[in-house]
């Protein structure tokens, strides 16, 4: 029962994760479809937390507030019922947004902690899911902010092989320059939520499992500076409405934070050494 219910709590920890992801499209572009659908997810988390917390009563006898963990429990459960009234009765996205960032953290640190499980064989297991978890989020962001370059890289050939008016079926089979930036944005806007998430969840491995772990580790620090090269492209991008070449090579650049964290940053540390 307790390996069903563990399963279940990180389903929820997933769909969390997908309703931050749509909550981030609608907090840049105001995308009411993203609205609809995060909020549809977020109701889904918040129908199973309420499911687990009167279990829980009933298992008890008592509301869970007595421990830290049981207060997280019901912490996380106020801010998504907190965000799903906002998000009705509020023109708030950015309150929203970062509401459900703060609910997705709490709900993570409850789930993945080990404490509360009694099972020691499980709660192994968790953590070690937690892990997989966080690369997992890791690799898919580093993949969507590479697909994000690619674009931005043939945005800057197509547009050197129009200002120099080289006519052919290179030119065609590159795509339109509207298209290639489109693509190029919409995967940074992907890359970005689902690296937050992964560092929230690498965060809370490594004060699991990693003793003495040193913050100022340079694989941690470099994956903050990548969150935050990308928050200013996007930044750039949406509020100062920059656009074309200048905006391609700034993607560039933000890149190369991603292979410099990858590779340099990854040798370094012997925070993440420790992990193989």
């Amino acid at each position: 029962m307790e390996l069903i219910m563990t399963r279940l709590h990180e389903v929820t920890v997933l769909i969390y994760a997908a309703s931050v992801l749509l909550y981030f499209i609608d907090f840049l572009h105001n995308n009411q479809k993203a609205n609809k659908g995060a909020f549809w997810l977020l109701a889904i988390v918040w129908v199973l937390q309420t499911i687990f917390l009167l279990l829980y009563v009933l298992q008890t006898g008592r509301f869970p507030v007595l421990t830290i963990f049981e207060g997280l429990y019901f912490y996380a459960w106020v801010l998504i019922t907190l965000s799903l009234i906002m998000n009705k009765l509020l023109p708030v996205d950015f309150t929203v947004f970062f509401t459900n960032v703060l609910g997705f953290i709490v709900m993570a640190i409850h789930t993945f902690a080990p404490v509360h499980i009694q099972s020691k064989v499980l709660a192994q297991q968790l953590v070690s899911e937690l892990l997989f978890i966080h690369i997992t989020l890791a690799i898919l962001s580093y993949g969507a902010l590479s697909l994000s370059f690619v674009f931005s890289l043939l945005y800057l050939i197509q547009y050197d092989l129009l200002k120099r008016k080289k006519w052919g079926k290179r030119l065609l089979r590159l795509g339109d320059l509207t298209k290639l930036e489109h693509m190029s944005y919409v995967l940074a806007v992907i890359g970005v939520p689902m690296l937050i998430l992964s560092l929230i969840l690498g965060l809370q491995w490594a004060y699991i499992k990693v003793p003495d772990v040193v913050w100022f580790d340079p694989k941690i620090l470099g994956s903050f500076l990548v969150l935050i090269v990308y928050s200013v492209y996007l930044y750039l991008k949406v509020r100062k409405q920059m656009y074309g070449k200048t905006l391609a090579y700034l993607n560039l650049a933000s890149f190369l934070t991603v292979l410099i964290n990858f590779f340099l940053f990854g040798s370094l540390s012997t925070f993440h050494l420790w992990t193989t």
